[in-house]
């Protein structure tokens, strides 16, 4: 079965799964409660599953089938009947996640779906595990022969969460191991921000509309912000974080896939292969920074106590699973360069941090001022330059901030918004990233995934700014937990001339 299925298809009434088996490793996990069970519900009940489908979930936790089922169920409590008839079909493998006896009796579950469901040996292995497993998992399905499909006819796909690696060193390592059993075409490296409406929609606004393409360029750009806010804190994540950072968890994964669709050329064709290539061609245009370049153009900061939200919160190293002397990242601010002829001299801002004001994920950009302004300054206080602004998350959009009169005798401008909100533009309810993505994994369509040189090229920009974190010495800023990042990220603007914006 051939991997090819463009973008532009989308949800539509004819998109369905084929006849596939779900391989689920941490199935007793959390990701797999939150975000996998509810998915699969609802591509249930929305007719996108076939009738011959099946889960197996494989995880160290003992239980058997029957309780599998009743966890899947409390999952989605209030499910539909469509979802209750594929429950039925879920198995479990309880077992090590290297062990030859798990693989064997993998092995034996799979073919019996095969005769009793009629999956026809297609398979999707879904590593919603801790990373540190994902090297041993694949090689115990090559030990087993379960990474090769049954017959010409049929399909075997892995798709691997992040982190892919934890620098660049890693995550060619873990290629390296897994392309031992699985050809780079089977691999869907998953990264939930891509399943998103509005980074999807990017590609859209930029290609489909005549009015935006011929000003998305440093004639008309002054600078772009991207902006990654959570007002969370760790919950009980602290020991985890501890290995991660803001700069591994968000910024060589997140932002960077943001940065690459904001940044890319138009395709040749809107299909994987098209999309993919040009994100690519847009991370190698990004200037990677010398080490005195990371001094003054990152900002790294971890946050104190504080007010979010109206509820008074612990500072990070409080936090539980935290080291008391932690100097681990939750706040990350850059000044990204571009090498290409569209985007030379217009600078990239980001930032990215927990705990701050409110939850919100942005891409905002700031056009150039007009060459000459025939109204006096008292006329125009309160005009701003004209923006366009993405909203990713929570509130699923695009706002476009243009000078408008102010009604009333006299004549005054200022800046208004025209705003385009999913919610109340469409009637159909968007689907779940992780609903989108899924499905996209069963029929096979990779370009909302991440290919083996996008992960490499994003390891190389945030390469250098590990290198210098690594030293104890290098400057950690503190900010209170609500405000909206540490000092030295306004200074990074500021001698700019620029200023954060408030989303």
């Amino acid at each position: 079965m051939t991997d090819a299925n463009p973008l532009l298809e989308g949800l539509d009434s004819d998109r369905r799964a084929p006849p596939c088996v779900l391989v689920v490793y941490g199935a007793s996990g959390d990701l797999t409660q939150r975000k996998l069970i509810p998915a699969l519900e609802a591509l249930a009940s929305d007719g996108r599953l076939s009738p011959a489908f099946a889960v197996v979930g494989v995880a160290r936790t003992e239980m058997t089938d029957e309780e599998f089922q009743a966890r899947v169920r409390r999952a989605v409590p209030e499910a539909s009947g469509a979802w209750e008839a594929v429950v039925g079909n879920f198995r479990y493998v309880a077992g090590s996640y290297t062990g030859d006896e798990t693989f064997e009796r993998l092995g034996q579950v799979l073919t019996e779906l095969d005769e009793q469901v009629g999956t026809s040996g297609n398979r999707v292995h879904y590593m919603a595990t801790v990373p540190e497993v994902f090297e041993g998992v694949t090689a115990g399905l090559g030990r087993h022969g379960l990474g090769e499909p049954r017959d010409e006819g049929s399909f075997v796909r892995l798709v691997i969460e992040k982190p892919y690696g934890r620098d660049l060193a890693g995550a060619l390592h873990l290629d390296q191991a897994i392309h031992e059993v699985f050809r780079e075409e089977q691999i869907y490296r998953i990264d939930h921000y891509l399943g998103k409406e509005t980074v999807q929609n990017v590609l859209a606004l930029r290609f489909a509309n005549a009015i935006f393409e011929p000003i998305w360029n440093r004639r008309y750009v002054d600078h772009v912000q991207i902006t990654v806010a959570e007002s969370l804190g760790m919950g009980h994540r602290g020991g985890f974080y501890e290995t991660a950072g803001a700069l591994r968890d968000i910024v060589q994964n997140h932002v960077l896939q943001v940065l690459a669709l904001t940044l890319m050329e138009p395709p040749a064709t809107i299909d994987a292969k098209g999309i993919r290539d040009e994100k690519v061609k847009a991370l190698r245009a990004v200037d990677i920074p010398a080490p005195d370049d990371v001094t003054i153009d990152v900002v790294r900061g971890q946050y104190d106590s504080g007010w979010v939200e109206g509820e008074e919160v612990p500072g990070y190293r409080e936090e539980e699973g935290v080291d008391p002397a932690s100097r681990t990242e939750t706040y990350v601010a850059m000044r990204m360069r571009i090498d290409n002829w569209r985007w030379a001299g217009v600078p990239f801002y980001v930032r990215t941090g927990k705990r701050l004001p409110k939850r919100v994920t942005e891409v905002a950009m700031e056009f150039q001022d007009v060459p000459h302004l025939p109204f006096g300054s008292k006329e125009t206080r309160g005009l701003g330059p004209n923006a366009l602004v993405l909203r990713i998350q929570p509130d699923e959009g695009i706002s476009l901030r243009f000078g408008a009169k102010v009604p009333g005798q006299a004549f005054r401008v200022r800046s208004v918004s025209m705003d385009f909100s999913y919610g109340a533009a469409f009637l159909e309810e968007t689907p779940d990233a992780y609903e989108r993505l899924l499905l996209d994994a069963m029929v096979g369509d990779p370009t909302l995934f991440i290919r083996a040189d996008e992960v490499e090229q994003a390891w190389r920009i945030v390469q250098p700014i590990q290198e210098l974190w690594s030293d104890d010495a290098t400057p950690l800023a503190r900010y209170g937990a609500g405000s909206w990042g540490p000092r030295e990220a306004d200074r990074l603007l500021e001698r700019d001339g620029r200023r954060w914006r408030s989303p």
